[in-house]
């Protein structure tokens, strides 16, 4: 399982020793296991929402034949899953959430390996439209009851939430008239997020809760800085990278990195995009405002892709406080309608995904390897964090973690 590993991801590598006994405790001495990674510890992840429609069979047959085959591949890569919980779209009409919809995707994405995370519980944009038939103590109440209501529902299934989106424009906003927008510009956004947070910490003490923004600038430095004064418990500092206008390139990424660390909090990149096609002109301002009939992918354009994303995941998977990385969106024509995608629209591969398959599935990946007892029933192992199964003559024996604080297991051999 030793193998030549770049120093920049030994802090991805854990040491462990594995002691193999009999039922009577006595040690399995001089014999042959077998030792493989299954799984990993650091969040490689996507956008999942397309299960939510095949799970409940919303998809005439073309189309589920295509969604199957598409996550076929998404399951070989990712263990992390995004789903749309935006208000508007989860609950379009007041008193009737998506619930059960949501949960049967939710058990068949966790079947398949992968963890959750809901996104997000308040933003300004697609939010409720109902909410703009209340006042603002009313809306308060309501968002606070439908934090409770969803985290509650979803415990055990989603434990990984954006709790908000985008605060640092949150009151200042001014495209569309929206309910949340009215009333962090009345509360204020440090008050509101306080209140954010210590509700879904109450729905939900065992969930990771994130603050997220596209903004990296100083204004959002600055945003976390007083919510940590004000004693809010954020559990990680969300990143946007949507780089639809080019490649942020390694310098910046890194600058962004260590302005961030400083308040040594883990650090999610939520939302990675990077076109593999015509680069989105340098002068709009609101991304969503770039607006064409037709953003195809090119030969050209893919090669690009696949060596920015490899530079971006290795820069970011470097880096001691990273601990996710979302890709935004799978496949081509997600947001924006952007050539973004790992794969085409048709569900074939481009280099990107076979890029980044090789970096979390054979470069940053322990394989498999085959180890003798000591006297003792004793091996040591090193490996990249994260599940492993050890079997003897063929046959599994047991499962395992390899993580910063699980140095040593015990396996009783049946």
């Amino acid at each position: 399982m030793e193998k030549n590993v770049d120093k920049r991801y030994k802090h991805r590598l854990g040491e462990k020793t594995i002691t193999v006994v009999k039922a009577d405790g006595e040690p399995v001495a001089n014999r042959e296991f077998t030792i493989k990674q299954t799984g990993h510890q650091f969040l490689f992840g996507s956008t999942a929402f397309e299960a939510i429609p095949l799970v409940n069979n919303e998809l005439d047959a073309k189309k589920t034949e295509l969604a199957k085959e598409i996550f076929q591949k998404y399951f070989e890569v990712f263990n992390y899953s995004t789903l749309p919980f935006y208000w508007g779209r989860f609950e379009p009409t007041e008193g009737k959430p998506g619930t059960e919809r949501y949960k049967k995707a939710s058990e068949w994405l966790i079947s398949k390996g992968n963890k959750l995370k809901g996104h997000p519980l308040c933003w300004h944009t697609v939010t409720a439209p109902w909410l703009l038939e209340r006042n603002n103590e009313q809306i308060f109440q309501m968002q606070l009851d439908r934090i409770y209501r969803d985290v509650t529902d979803f415990a055990g299934l989603v434990d990984i939430w954006d709790v908000i989106n985008e605060a640092v424009i949150m009151p200042i906003f001014k495209k569309y008239d929206n309910g949340i927008t009215r009333l962090c510009k009345d509360m204020g956004r440090i008050p509101l997020i306080r209140e954010l947070f210590q509700a879904t910490r109450k729905a939900n003490p065992d969930a990771i809760l994130l603050i997220n923004d596209f903004e990296t600038s100083e204004s959002y430095d600055i945003l976390i800085e007083g919510c940590l004064e004000s004693g809010i418990a954020i559990d990680a500092i969300g990143i946007q990278s949507h780089m639809h206008q080019g490649y942020w390139g390694v310098d910046k990424t890194l600058e962004i990195l260590e302005r961030f660390s400083r308040f040594k909090l883990p650090i999610h990149f939520t939302e990675v995009t990077l076109v593999s096609g015509k680069i989105m002109p340098p002068e709009i301002v609101d991304l969503n405002d770039y607006v064409v009939d037709s953003w195809p992918s090119t030969q050209e354009g893919e090669e690009r892709q696949a060596e920015e994303i490899s530079l971006h995941y290795k820069t970011l998977f470097a880096h001691p406080l990273v601990e996710s990385i979302t890709y935004w969106n799978f496949v081509d024509g997600g947001w924006l309608g952007a050539p973004a995608g790992l794969l085409r629209k048709d569900g074939s591969i481009k280099p990107s995904y076979e890029q980044l398959h090789k970096l979390i599935k054979s470069e940053w990946w322990t394989g498999e390897k085959t180890y003798i007892t000591d006297e003792t029933g004793t091996i040591n192992i090193t490996g990249f964090y994260g599940d492993y199964e050890i079997h003897s003559k063929g046959i599994f024996v047991d499962s395992f973690k390899l993580s910063l604080n699980n140095l040593h297991d015990r396996i009783v051999l049946k």
